[in-house]
């Protein structure tokens, strides 16, 4: 078997396209906004505040804790997430990398 297509970029060619992946739908965006808004564990109520059905917020969970970028402990019969603060702070640095890089050019556009 050939290398994938993502071989041949950076690492850090492919966590900002991992990242940037992640959050490519607003569902997602939506979530992680109510869990900085929060500055908690939330608990199953991101169904009311999201307008989603359950499943669609859980699929959305789903690939934002594959992110790592959010975390998940059971309590009981349901699943409680927050921010992984860690996680959180590499990807900031990872943009913030990638936006002062654009910012430090001088562009001439046609």
């Amino acid at each position: 078997m050939g290398i994938t297509k993502s071989a041949i970029f950076s690492e850090e060619q492919n966590r900002v396209a991992a990242y940037a992946k992640v959050l490519g739908h607003p569902a997602r965006i939506a979530i992680l906004q109510e869990l900085i808004e929060r500055q908690t564990c939330v608990c199953g109520d991101l169904v009311n505040e999201i307008g989603l059905a359950q499943a669609t917020i859980s699929q959305h969970l789903k690939e934002l804790k594959n992110a790592d970028l959010i975390k998940g402990e059971i309590e009981g019969t349901s699943v409680c997430y927050c921010i992984n603060s860690e996680k959180w702070k590499e990807f900031s640095t990872v943009f913030r990398g990638l936006f002062s890089s654009l910012r430090k050019k001088k562009f001439k556009c046609c």
